[in-house]
Protein backbone atom coordinates (compact mmCIF):
# COMPACT_ATOMS: atom_id res chain seq x y z
CA UNK A 1 0.00 0.00 0.00
CA UNK A 2 1.21 3.50 -0.80
CA UNK A 3 0.33 7.13 -0.09
CA UNK A 4 0.38 10.02 -2.55
CA UNK A 5 3.42 11.79 -0.99
CA UNK A 6 5.43 8.53 -1.06
CA UNK A 7 4.58 7.93 -4.72
CA UNK A 8 5.34 11.54 -5.65
CA UNK A 9 8.79 11.26 -4.05
CA UNK A 10 9.43 7.91 -5.76
CA UNK A 11 8.50 9.38 -9.14
CA UNK A 12 10.73 12.40 -8.56
CA UNK A 13 13.64 10.10 -7.70
CA UNK A 14 12.98 7.78 -10.65
CA UNK A 15 13.07 10.63 -13.15
CA UNK A 16 15.81 12.55 -11.38
CA UNK A 17 13.73 15.69 -10.94
CA UNK A 18 15.54 18.74 -9.64
CA UNK A 19 14.56 20.48 -6.41
CA UNK A 20 13.06 23.22 -8.57
CA UNK A 21 10.90 20.72 -10.47
CA UNK A 22 9.81 19.06 -7.23
CA UNK A 23 8.78 22.42 -5.78
CA UNK A 24 6.95 23.64 -8.90
CA UNK A 25 3.48 24.99 -8.11
CA UNK A 26 0.20 25.02 -9.98
CA UNK A 27 -0.71 28.38 -11.57
CA UNK A 28 -2.84 29.15 -8.52
CA UNK A 29 0.28 28.94 -6.37
CA UNK A 30 -1.61 26.96 -3.73
CA UNK A 31 -0.41 23.42 -4.37
CA UNK A 32 2.66 21.65 -5.72
CA UNK A 33 2.30 20.38 -9.27
CA UNK A 34 3.74 16.87 -8.82
CA UNK A 35 1.58 15.74 -5.85
CA UNK A 36 -1.46 17.20 -7.62
CA UNK A 37 -0.70 15.17 -10.76
CA UNK A 38 -0.15 12.02 -8.68
CA UNK A 39 -3.41 12.59 -6.81
CA UNK A 40 -5.38 12.85 -10.05
CA UNK A 41 -3.58 9.85 -11.55
CA UNK A 42 -4.54 7.86 -8.45
CA UNK A 43 -8.13 9.08 -8.69
CA UNK A 44 -8.41 8.13 -12.36
CA UNK A 45 -6.95 4.67 -11.77
CA UNK A 46 -9.26 4.08 -8.80
CA UNK A 47 -12.32 5.16 -10.77
CA UNK A 48 -11.32 2.72 -13.51
CA UNK A 49 -11.04 -0.06 -10.91
CA UNK A 50 -7.27 -0.45 -11.35
CA UNK A 51 -6.44 0.72 -7.83
CA UNK A 52 -8.34 0.35 -4.55
CA UNK A 53 -8.17 2.11 -1.20
CA UNK A 54 -8.09 -0.45 1.64
CA UNK A 55 -7.37 2.25 4.24
CA UNK A 56 -7.78 5.99 4.46
CA UNK A 57 -5.18 7.83 2.40
CA UNK A 58 -3.65 4.59 1.10
CA UNK A 59 -4.03 2.75 -2.19
CA UNK A 60 -2.94 -0.51 -3.77
CA UNK A 61 -3.24 -2.22 -7.14
CA UNK A 62 -6.26 -4.42 -7.93
CA UNK A 63 -6.34 -7.66 -9.96
CA UNK A 64 -7.63 -5.63 -12.93
CA UNK A 65 -4.69 -3.27 -12.52
CA UNK A 66 -2.26 -6.19 -12.40
CA UNK A 67 -3.81 -7.62 -15.56
CA UNK A 68 -3.35 -4.31 -17.35
CA UNK A 69 0.30 -4.08 -16.31
CA UNK A 70 0.85 -7.69 -17.41
CA UNK A 71 -0.24 -6.67 -20.90
CA UNK A 72 2.74 -4.26 -20.94
CA UNK A 73 0.96 -1.17 -22.32
CA UNK A 74 3.36 1.51 -23.62
CA UNK A 75 1.48 4.05 -21.49
CA UNK A 76 -1.69 4.31 -19.45
CA UNK A 77 -3.61 7.17 -21.01
CA UNK A 78 -6.99 8.70 -20.42
CA UNK A 79 -8.16 7.22 -23.73
CA UNK A 80 -7.23 3.78 -22.39
CA UNK A 81 -9.09 4.38 -19.13
CA UNK A 82 -12.20 5.35 -21.10
CA UNK A 83 -12.56 1.64 -21.97
CA UNK A 84 -13.67 1.09 -18.35
CA UNK A 85 -17.38 1.95 -17.75
CA UNK A 86 -16.72 2.97 -14.14
CA UNK A 87 -14.23 5.59 -15.33
CA UNK A 88 -16.66 6.90 -17.96
CA UNK A 89 -19.29 7.10 -15.23
CA UNK A 90 -16.92 9.17 -13.11
CA UNK A 91 -15.94 11.75 -15.73
CA UNK A 92 -19.39 12.09 -17.29
CA UNK A 93 -21.63 11.86 -14.25
CA UNK A 94 -23.50 8.92 -15.82
CA UNK A 95 -23.91 5.47 -14.33
CA UNK A 96 -24.65 1.85 -15.16
CA UNK A 97 -25.73 1.17 -18.74
CA UNK A 98 -25.41 4.84 -19.64
CA UNK A 99 -21.70 4.66 -18.82
CA UNK A 100 -21.30 1.52 -20.93
CA UNK A 101 -22.99 3.23 -23.87
CA UNK A 102 -20.75 6.28 -23.42
CA UNK A 103 -17.50 4.26 -23.47
CA UNK A 104 -15.41 5.19 -26.50
CA UNK A 105 -13.56 2.75 -28.78
CA UNK A 106 -9.82 2.37 -28.44
CA UNK A 107 -9.29 4.17 -31.74
CA UNK A 108 -11.08 7.32 -30.56
CA UNK A 109 -9.30 10.62 -30.96
CA UNK A 110 -7.29 11.29 -27.81
CA UNK A 111 -7.18 15.00 -28.53
CA UNK A 112 -10.87 15.75 -28.07
CA UNK A 113 -10.07 18.63 -25.76
CA UNK A 114 -8.18 20.33 -28.59
CA UNK A 115 -11.45 20.59 -30.52
CA UNK A 116 -13.41 22.08 -27.61
CA UNK A 117 -13.97 25.73 -26.89
CA UNK A 118 -12.53 27.14 -23.64
CA UNK A 119 -16.05 27.18 -22.19
CA UNK A 120 -16.54 23.52 -23.06
CA UNK A 121 -13.23 22.60 -21.44
CA UNK A 122 -14.19 24.51 -18.30
CA UNK A 123 -17.56 22.75 -18.16
CA UNK A 124 -15.91 19.36 -18.64
CA UNK A 125 -13.38 20.08 -15.91
CA UNK A 126 -16.14 21.29 -13.57
CA UNK A 127 -18.13 18.10 -14.17
CA UNK A 128 -15.08 16.01 -13.35
CA UNK A 129 -14.27 17.99 -10.21
CA UNK A 130 -17.88 17.69 -9.01
CA UNK A 131 -17.82 13.93 -9.57
CA UNK A 132 -14.67 13.66 -7.49
CA UNK A 133 -16.21 15.85 -4.77
CA UNK A 134 -19.31 13.63 -4.56
CA UNK A 135 -17.12 10.55 -4.25
CA UNK A 136 -14.95 12.17 -1.56
CA UNK A 137 -18.00 13.29 0.44
CA UNK A 138 -19.48 9.80 0.54
CA UNK A 139 -16.09 8.33 1.44
CA UNK A 140 -15.74 10.77 4.35
CA UNK A 141 -19.27 10.00 5.58
CA UNK A 142 -18.56 6.26 5.60
CA UNK A 143 -15.53 6.88 7.83
CA UNK A 144 -17.61 8.67 10.48
CA UNK A 145 -19.78 7.22 13.24
CA UNK A 146 -23.47 6.39 12.73
CA UNK A 147 -24.35 9.20 15.17
CA UNK A 148 -22.39 11.68 13.04
CA UNK A 149 -24.31 10.58 9.94
CA UNK A 150 -27.67 10.96 11.68
CA UNK A 151 -26.78 14.48 12.81
CA UNK A 152 -25.46 15.33 9.33
CA UNK A 153 -28.86 14.54 7.82
CA UNK A 154 -30.65 16.76 10.32
CA UNK A 155 -28.09 19.53 9.69
CA UNK A 156 -28.68 19.22 5.96
CA UNK A 157 -32.44 19.51 6.32
CA UNK A 158 -32.00 22.61 8.46
CA UNK A 159 -29.65 24.07 5.83
CA UNK A 160 -32.38 23.40 3.25
CA UNK A 161 -34.71 25.64 5.22
CA UNK A 162 -36.77 23.19 7.23
CA UNK A 163 -37.64 24.57 10.65
CA UNK A 164 -35.28 27.54 10.68
CA UNK A 165 -32.46 27.52 13.24
CA UNK A 166 -30.76 24.46 14.71
CA UNK A 167 -31.86 25.49 18.22
CA UNK A 168 -35.55 25.61 17.38
CA UNK A 169 -35.92 23.20 14.51
CA UNK A 170 -33.75 20.12 14.82
CA UNK A 171 -33.63 17.41 17.42
CA UNK A 172 -31.72 14.14 17.20
CA UNK A 173 -33.52 10.94 18.13
CA UNK A 174 -30.77 8.49 17.17
CA UNK A 175 -29.71 5.62 19.39
CA UNK A 176 -31.28 2.68 21.13
CA UNK A 177 -35.01 2.95 21.55
CA UNK A 178 -35.49 5.47 18.76
CA UNK A 179 -38.49 3.54 17.47
CA UNK A 180 -37.01 3.04 14.02
CA UNK A 181 -36.44 6.76 13.52
CA UNK A 182 -33.06 8.49 13.53
CA UNK A 183 -34.20 12.11 13.59
CA UNK A 184 -37.10 14.51 13.54
CA UNK A 185 -37.31 18.03 12.24
CA UNK A 186 -40.04 20.65 12.12
CA UNK A 187 -41.36 21.24 8.62
CA UNK A 188 -41.70 24.96 9.36
CA UNK A 189 -40.70 27.50 12.00
CA UNK A 190 -43.98 27.13 13.85
CA UNK A 191 -43.68 23.36 14.10
CA UNK A 192 -47.10 22.77 12.57
CA UNK A 193 -45.88 19.46 11.19
CA UNK A 194 -42.87 17.20 11.64
CA UNK A 195 -40.73 15.21 9.25
CA UNK A 196 -39.19 11.98 10.52
CA UNK A 197 -35.82 10.82 9.25
CA UNK A 198 -34.17 7.43 8.81
CA UNK A 199 -30.47 7.30 7.92
CA UNK A 200 -28.66 4.19 6.69
CA UNK A 201 -24.90 4.44 6.24
CA UNK A 202 -24.23 1.62 3.78
CA UNK A 203 -21.31 0.87 1.46
CA UNK A 204 -21.96 1.65 -2.21
CA UNK A 205 -22.52 -2.00 -3.16
CA UNK A 206 -25.19 -2.59 -0.46
CA UNK A 207 -28.59 -1.24 -1.45
CA UNK A 208 -31.50 -0.50 0.88
CA UNK A 209 -34.29 -3.00 0.27
CA UNK A 210 -38.04 -2.86 0.61
CA UNK A 211 -38.11 -4.40 4.13
CA UNK A 212 -36.07 -1.49 5.54
CA UNK A 213 -38.35 1.06 3.91
CA UNK A 214 -41.45 -0.81 5.09
CA UNK A 215 -40.12 -0.80 8.66
CA UNK A 216 -39.57 2.95 8.44
CA UNK A 217 -43.12 3.51 7.21
CA UNK A 218 -44.36 1.44 10.13
CA UNK A 219 -42.41 3.72 12.47
CA UNK A 220 -44.07 6.75 10.91
CA UNK A 221 -47.47 5.27 11.67
CA UNK A 222 -46.36 4.61 15.25
CA UNK A 223 -45.34 8.27 15.61
CA UNK A 224 -48.61 9.45 14.09
CA UNK A 225 -46.85 11.03 11.14
CA UNK A 226 -47.32 10.76 7.38
CA UNK A 227 -44.10 12.45 6.25
CA UNK A 228 -40.64 10.89 6.21
CA UNK A 229 -37.24 11.10 4.57
CA UNK A 230 -35.12 7.96 4.17
CA UNK A 231 -31.47 8.72 3.39
CA UNK A 232 -28.67 6.32 2.53
CA UNK A 233 -25.08 6.62 1.34
CA UNK A 234 -25.69 3.80 -1.15
CA UNK A 235 -28.83 3.22 -3.25
CA UNK A 236 -32.37 1.88 -3.04
CA UNK A 237 -33.51 -1.34 -4.65
CA UNK A 238 -36.18 -1.22 -7.36
CA UNK A 239 -38.80 -2.87 -5.07
CA UNK A 240 -38.08 -0.24 -2.38
CA UNK A 241 -38.59 2.62 -4.81
CA UNK A 242 -41.74 1.04 -6.21
CA UNK A 243 -43.13 0.53 -2.69
CA UNK A 244 -43.06 4.24 -1.77
CA UNK A 245 -44.86 5.23 -4.99
CA UNK A 246 -48.06 3.61 -3.76
CA UNK A 247 -48.09 4.85 -0.15
CA UNK A 248 -50.63 7.17 1.41
CA UNK A 249 -47.74 8.56 3.45
CA UNK A 250 -45.29 10.95 1.81
CA UNK A 251 -41.87 9.26 1.96
CA UNK A 252 -38.87 10.68 0.10
CA UNK A 253 -35.90 8.44 -0.72
CA UNK A 254 -32.49 10.10 -1.00
CA UNK A 255 -29.63 7.92 -2.24
CA UNK A 256 -25.90 8.60 -1.99
CA UNK A 257 -25.63 10.59 -5.22
CA UNK A 258 -28.58 12.81 -4.31
CA UNK A 259 -27.25 13.24 -0.76
CA UNK A 260 -23.87 14.44 -2.03
CA UNK A 261 -25.54 16.84 -4.48
CA UNK A 262 -27.70 18.32 -1.72
CA UNK A 263 -24.70 18.74 0.59
CA UNK A 264 -22.81 20.56 -2.15
CA UNK A 265 -25.78 22.74 -3.08
CA UNK A 266 -26.46 23.79 0.51
CA UNK A 267 -22.86 24.05 1.72
CA UNK A 268 -22.90 21.19 4.24
CA UNK A 269 -19.49 19.53 4.69
CA UNK A 270 -17.95 21.53 1.85
CA UNK A 271 -16.27 24.91 1.40
CA UNK A 272 -15.16 26.99 -1.56
CA UNK A 273 -11.59 26.09 -2.46
CA UNK A 274 -11.17 28.53 -5.31
CA UNK A 275 -13.42 30.89 -7.25
CA UNK A 276 -12.62 31.89 -10.82
CA UNK A 277 -14.18 34.92 -12.50
CA UNK A 278 -14.59 34.84 -16.27
CA UNK A 279 -14.97 38.31 -17.73
CA UNK A 280 -16.06 39.36 -21.22
CA UNK A 281 -15.93 42.62 -23.10
CA UNK A 282 -18.84 44.89 -22.14
CA UNK A 283 -20.17 45.78 -25.60
CA UNK A 284 -22.71 48.21 -24.10
CA UNK A 285 -19.81 50.23 -22.67
CA UNK A 286 -18.20 50.65 -26.09
CA UNK A 287 -21.48 51.39 -27.87
CA UNK A 288 -21.96 54.45 -25.66
CA UNK A 289 -19.07 56.26 -27.32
Amino acid sequence: MRRVPEVADAIADEFGLSLEDRAALLPSGRQRLLPNRVHWAKTYLMKAGLLSSPARGQFTITPAGSDLLASAPPAITRAMLEQYPSFVSFVSGTSGKAAEQTAVPASADATTSDNQTPEERIEAAHTELMSELRSDLLEQILQQSPAFFEQLIVDLLVAMGYGGSHEDAAKRLGGTGDGGVDGVINEDRLGLDRIYVQAKRYAAHVSVGRPDVQAFVGSLVGHGSNKGVFVTTSSFSAPAMDFVRHLSQRVILIDGAALADLMIEHGVGVRVSRAIEIKRVDLDFFELS
